[in-house]
């Protein structure tokens, strides 16, 4: 390779970096060992030291030209490393003087080379070689000095001199070169980030436009299509109308959508808060997905929880947005049944509550792999069974962007093939503690009918001026505010706005903002400033096209009183001028009311879903009264035997399982339910709750906890505990978290004292004989022989989420069993005697007093509940079991 290649490949930003240094550190390194050499002749270096340099040289020179030759740069640099290594410093270091040399700076220069060249493992290794082999020579030259080749002062000088001179020249250079590499691919980097900002601009600069343009006619639609509304037409003309309405409403949410998120890509969006009334923000939504419910054939259903708050503080237009979507998405992929939105609110504290919006389908539900996948944006999941399904792939992407935003959260629950659920949680502040109460959603535009126009005021001598450069938008206002009375003039231009201006007075200005020659920001201030303007004290309200809570900060800081989006309602209108006007020009109409056409839907009690549920499995043994008071779902463990597979606690119970056991020795085992069984059942409690605690089983007793877990991966808000208890043990937890979930307490906080609570679970069990313990495979028969010979009796206890065996008594069973008894209520923790479970298999009435008593004895508990083991325990332990099951709690060091 020519120097002039060798230049050019230097300073190819294409090539690898690595490849380069490699070229850079050869040719500078064959020139420094060259120099090397003539400077060992000069100052007579030994013999040994002059053929280690040459023997370097030359085979430094082979293999870089080897690796020009065939392209083999990486390998040959690990190749020069190691000869560096092993040849040239241990070579250099003995025959040139050792330390008194220059090979001190040269391993320097190797530990460079190493950290600039290589990389990965191999470099480390490499590193921790050169390490070693320096070591080894100090410790050599140290202990045995007659075999490290002698220098006088001079030559020590020299060589040291010559050495730093050159492993400085060659550090530079590589160090240099990096960072002058860097620096490029920086500048390079800042100026794409430059062009990319300014494409970004540029697209956003056409997001508005284009939303601009779209709203103008969108508006005109909208507002001549109320008009219609409220003239005397018929049901069919009405119908048509309502769908214009709703489908010009849904176009412009597309519109929202693709502005909102250049917006939210470039970091511009800003969330605005204002008091809104969450029963008008439900009926604005409903009124717009109706229909598009009905076209499909959908029931669409409306669940308030009465205790919402009626006023809230946040940004109403996302958060009517964020619905919107969601529902938009569920009817999409909805073919039949239902899609049901429900509110709920839970207290913060006084000034604040947690809104949570939840929408669930009975649509095609979503595969586990592609939940992750839901919010991003231009994405759409299971892409063969939807390619016919219309949509932007923007929708869930802003929900979860504005949610973020809001300081909120959006999950998912879903089980394919059986639908969906989506819940929106937002935190929001209240203003006055007013509960929503019994809320009808109400259709405010029939389906099939038309609404009835009720005008809210009259003003016959209140002056309004409307300013636009669309003729067609200044007919939609005019029209609009007919009925009430306003006399109303129109400019289509700033200066004609101003002429008026200056002959009239106007109580309030409503005013374009992008209009040619003088936009409307321009003409509000010359009104104000207008010499001799019979105008100046007028409310001026901008009425544009420009949407996002940016455009509103504008205007405000601009000095205008009032902002409006286009498309334009009359409710809207007529709303701004009642807050506009002087009172004493507003007539307020003496009946005043909204029409009610059509119910859509009603509040019910029973379906409000409550905010966390406790859930657990047939093993935990609690009482069914106890289960069923607290609300405690549980799923069924599966039974096996030689006649069938039975549901544990379902199909088989505690005297079904000693009836099976004691008429033969057919097999036996129980086993937790399926993955399967597991989303089919929390996506049932999902129904009526928004989070789901699950108790599990001790883990490493069985599968259980794995399973569930997994089962939850198909849910967002289904947290999957594992007790590491079983049985009563782990019914104790399944208690102590359904107290705390109807105190109010959150999942995380719940689970963070069950984390506790667990450590103070007494969980243990004295067993009859081994023989059930073999059936379960967890004890070989011969042991168990051997058990029953000399009246081993052992104690089953659970320890970190493990079982085994915690102690052995001999002797007669009630022997063994009072022992037990002492031995385990004795404990070094203080007992929370509020209760006891005495959990057992297949014993009498005269067993269990005698059990009794002997407790009695030791502690006092104020309840003491016996409650025969699940089928699932029995076949584990055997009929003659019992267990002793607690809390306690820890004693405080001294």
């Amino acid at each position: 390779m020519s120097p002039k290649k060798i230049k050019e490949f230097l300073f190819d930003e294409s090539a690898d970096i690595q490849k380069r240094l490699f070229v850079l550190v050869s040719v500078i390194s064959l020139g420094a060992l060259c120099m090397a050499f003539v400077e060992s002749i000069l100052i007579g270096e030994d013999f040994i030291d002059l053929m280690v340099i040459a023997l370097a040289f030359f085979v430094c020179v082979s293999i870089v030209s080897a690796a020009i030759k065939y392209d083999k740069l990486i390998p040959a640099a690990y190749s020069i490393a190691v000869v560096l290594i092993f040849i040239l410093l241990p070579g250099s270091f003995f025959s040139g003087g050792g330390i008194h040399g220059g090979t001190p700076l040269w391993c320097v220069f190797c530990a460079l080379y190493l950290s600039m060249v290589l990389k990965g493992r191999a470099r480390n290794i490499l590193l921790t070689c050169e390490a070693v082999v320096v070591m080894v020579c100090y410790y050599i030259g140290y202990n045995y000095p007659e075999l490290v080749a002698k220098h006088t002062i001079f030559m020590a000088y020299l060589d040291s001199f010559v050495s730093l001179v050159l492993v400085s020249f060659m550090t530079t250079v590589l160090v240099g070169f990096e960072v002058s590499v860097y620096r490029k691919k920086n500048k390079r980097s800042e100026e794409q980030r430059e062009e990319i900002d300014a494409l970004v601009q540029a697209q956003n600069r056409f997001f508005s436009s284009m939303s601009h343009e779209i709203r103008t006619p969108i508006n005109t639609i909208i507002g001549l299509n109320e008009m219609i509304l409220r003239e005397d037409i018929s049901d069919e003309v009405a119908e048509d109308a309502n769908n214009i309405q709703a489908a010009s409403k849904m176009l412009l949410q597309l519109i929202n959508d693709i502005l909102d998120k250049s917006k939210l890509e470039s970091g511009k969006m800003v969330i605005t808060p204002v008091k809104y009334n969450i029963g008008d923000m439900l009926s604005d939504i409903v009124g717009m997905m109706w229909i598009r419910a009905k076209e499909k054939g959908l029931d669409f259903h409306v669940e308030v929880d009465p205790s919402v708050p009626a006023e809230l503080v946040g940004d109403e237009v996302r958060i009517k947005q964020m619905v919107i979507n969601l529902l938009t998405n569920a009817i999409k992929y909805t073919k039949e049944g239902s899609v049901t939105l429900s509110i709920q609110a839970e207290p913060i504290n006084e000034l604040e509550a947690l809104i949570s919006f939840s929408v669930m389908d009975t649509g095609m539900g979503i595969k586990k792999e592609n939940i992750p996948h839901l919010f991003s944006a231009f994405r759409r999941v299971d892409e063969s069974k939807n390619r016919y399904i219309e949509g932007t792939g923007l929708g869930l992407s802003i929900v979860k962007q504005f949610a973020d935003l809001m300081d909120g959260q959006i999950t998912v629950n879903s089980v394919y093939t059986q639908g969906s659920t989506f819940v929106l949680k937002i935190p929001q502040e209240i203003t006055v503690w007013r509960k929503v109460g019994e809320l009808n959603i109400e259709r405010t535009h029939a389906m099939n009918r038309k609404s009835t126009y009720y005008r809210s005021f009259e003003a016959p001598d209140a002056r309004v001026l409307v300013v636009d450069d669309t003729n067609a938008n200044l007919l939609v206002v005019t029209k609009l505010l007919r009925d009430t009375k306003v006399q109303i003039d129109t400019a289509d231009s700033g200066e004609k706005a101003l002429k008026m201006t200056l002959e009239k007075k106007y109580h309030v200005i409503l005013m374009d903002h992008l209009m040619p020659e003088m936009d409307g920001i321009e003409c509000m201030h010359r009104v104000r400033d207008q010499i001799g303007g019979r105008s100046k004290e007028a409310k001026i309200t901008a009425l544009t096209a420009n949407a996002g809570s940016d455009v509103r900060e504008l205007y405000i800081k601009e000095g205008f009183d009032g902002y409006i989006t286009k498309p334009v309602s009359g409710e809207v209108l007529e709303a701004e001028l009642i807050r506009l006007l002087p009172d004493s020009l507003i007539h307020q109409a003496e009946n005043v009311s909204e029409a009610v056409d059509e119910s859509l839907t009603y509040t019910n009690d029973q379906r409000i879903r409550i905010p966390l549920l406790i859930t657990t499995e047939s093993v935990c043994d609690i009482p069914k009264s106890m289960l069923k008071s607290r609300n405690i779902p549980v799923i069924p463990y599966s039974i096996h035997t030689d006649e069938g597979c039975f549901k544990d606690g379902v199909e088989i119970d505690s005297r079904g399982f000693i009836r099976y056991t004691r008429t033969g020795n057919g097999s036996l085992r129980s086993e937790p339910p399926s993955v399967e069984e597991y989303e089919a059942f929390f996506a049932k409690q999902l129904i009526r709750a928004n989070n789901i605690i699950h108790i599990s089983l001790a883990k490493n007793v069985n599968e259980a906890y794995n399973i569930a877990t997994e089962g939850a991966k198909a849910f967002g808000n289904v947290t999957v505990y594992d007790s590491r208890h079983l049985s009563s043990g782990m019914g104790l937890a399944v208690l102590a978290a359904s107290d705390m979930a109807g105190k109010g307490m959150t999942p995380d906080k719940i689970v963070s004292e069950l984390n506790d609570i667990c450590n103070h679970i007494n969980t243990s069990f004295i067993v009859e004989d081994l023989d059930y313990l073999v059936k379960a495979g967890r004890v070989k028969e011969g042991l168990a022989r051997i058990a029953g010979a000399f009246m081993v009796h052992p104690v089953l206890a659970l320890k970190k989420s493990k079982m085994g065996v915690d102690r052995t008594y001999f002797g007669s069973r009630e022997r063994c069993w009072r022992k037990y008894i002492e031995n385990t209520l004795n404990t070094r923790n203080e007992i929370d005697r509020s209760l006891l479970f005495v959990t057992y298999v297949g014993l009498d009435k005269n067993e269990l007093e005698l059990i009794e008593r002997e407790i009695k004895k030791h502690v006092e508990f104020e309840k003491i509940i016996f409650q025969k083991a699940s089928p699932s325990i029995s076949s584990n332990c055997g009929i003659g079991t019992y267990g002793l099951l607690f809390r306690t709690f820890a004693l405080p060091l001294h």
